[in-house]
């Protein structure tokens, strides 16, 4: 697959440095496949769309404040960003600037951070020393993992406020998993009333979600990994709703990534595992029937999902190039339209 193929165009003022107030204040395009038709709406006229025959599947993935600021040993400042534990007080983390093993880190509380080893993509393991435990100096000293294109100015309270979902519950994500920033407790209670049956899935969201494509990505076919769990109760919840023929909706891509990574012979497989899945056209989903999700960056993996479930095997059309198909039009006419990009961005629903 040439990546090349999933490029376009984007001025920098269409980049989202806030999130919408209130977050289903959001636009929402939809883009319905079998009549190939665009419409503009609303976040929260969801509610007028959904019911009982629809299942919202979230990643309940909470983001954790994982870069670490500090100074080395000459005095020079440095930074850590801690991606997952691989150890007791040991993080599979990236250091800003390059880091050498054997180096140390100072940071506020007495606390440090010695590089153990340099890991293959720049990645390093560091050993944290701390009088208190890493979930306790995180929350005093961490700041949230920001993507490199917004540059707020929230302060840390309102940023780990701003961005999380509501609803978010197991730590461990380096970024959120933004499609569910749409959401409020209101409307999600109000889905609920309507009888949408909304299930809970977990997948950790790794920095390798901002990174370019490395080659060997396009020639392996698989991505960074990724750990996942689906609970035994929303499996079983999850395979009655499909063999009951509702419409399983993931929301975002962590979702839609989840739920084809746990399928097997048509069916959720419930526990926990890691992720290398690689969507891009063809592709056959095996259990997400439709995705609400953000725009995203040219020549990412994450567009490249999206433009699997708006062609064939899905569509009525095979992909042929991103300006071509139907996903690169709606992109064009949001641009037009002055819709946010990226992460705190406005939402796209695919039926």
């Amino acid at each position: 697959m040439d990546v090349s193929l999933f490029d376009y165009n984007l001025s920098q003022d269409k980049i989202a440095q806030f999130p919408a107030e209130p977050r289903d204040s959001s636009k929402l395009l939809v883009i319905n496949r079998k009549q190939e038709t665009l419409t503009h709406e609303i976040f929260h006229d969801l509610l007028s769309q959904l019911g009982s025959n629809d299942v919202l599947v979230l990643n309940e993935s909470k983001v954790f404040p994982a870069r670490l600021l500090g100074k080395k040993e000459s005095g020079s400042l440095a930074e850590i960003l801690l991606l997952h534990p691989v150890g007791q007080e040991k993080w599979l983390a990236i250091g800003r600037p390059n880091l050498k093993s054997g180096q140390t880190v100072y940071f506020e509380n007495n606390a440090t951070a010695r590089v153990l080893s340099k890991k293959y993509g720049g990645e390093i393991e560091v050993q944290l020393t701390t009088s208190t435990s890493d979930a306790e100096l995180l929350d005093q000293i961490g700041h949230t993992p920001l993507p490199p294109y917004i540059h707020s100015n929230l302060s840390e309270q309102q940023l780990r406020e701003k961005y999380q979902t509501v609803y978010a519950q197991q730590q461990g994500s380096a970024a959120a998993p933004t499609a569910g920033l749409h959401f409020t407790e209101e409307l999600l209670t109000k889905l609920t009333e309507k009888g949408v049956q909304i299930e809970k899935v977990t997948l950790h969201v790794g920095l390798g979600t901002f990174q370019n494509l490395r080659p060997e990505n396009i020639t392996e076919k698989k991505l960074h990994s990724e750990w996942y769990e689906v609970s035994v109760e929303a499996a079983q919840r999850l395979n009655g709703a499909k063999k009951a023929g509702k419409r399983i909706i993931a929301v975002g891509t962590t979702s839609a990534r989840t739920l084809e990574s746990a399928t097997l012979n048509g069916e959720i497989v419930a526990g926990a595992n890691t992720t290398q899945l690689f969507i891009f056209p063809p592709y056959k989903f095996k259990f997400v029937d439709s995705l609400i999700t953000n725009f995203h960056l040219p020549k990412s993996s994450l567009l490249m999902l999206v433009s699997s479930l708006v062609s064939e095997p899905q569509a009525q059309k095979a992909f042929t190039t991103f300006a071509d198909s139907l996903v690169g039009k709606a992109y064009a006419e949001a641009i037009t339209k002055n819709y946010r990009f990226f992460s705190f961005g406005d939402a796209m629903w695919i039926q």
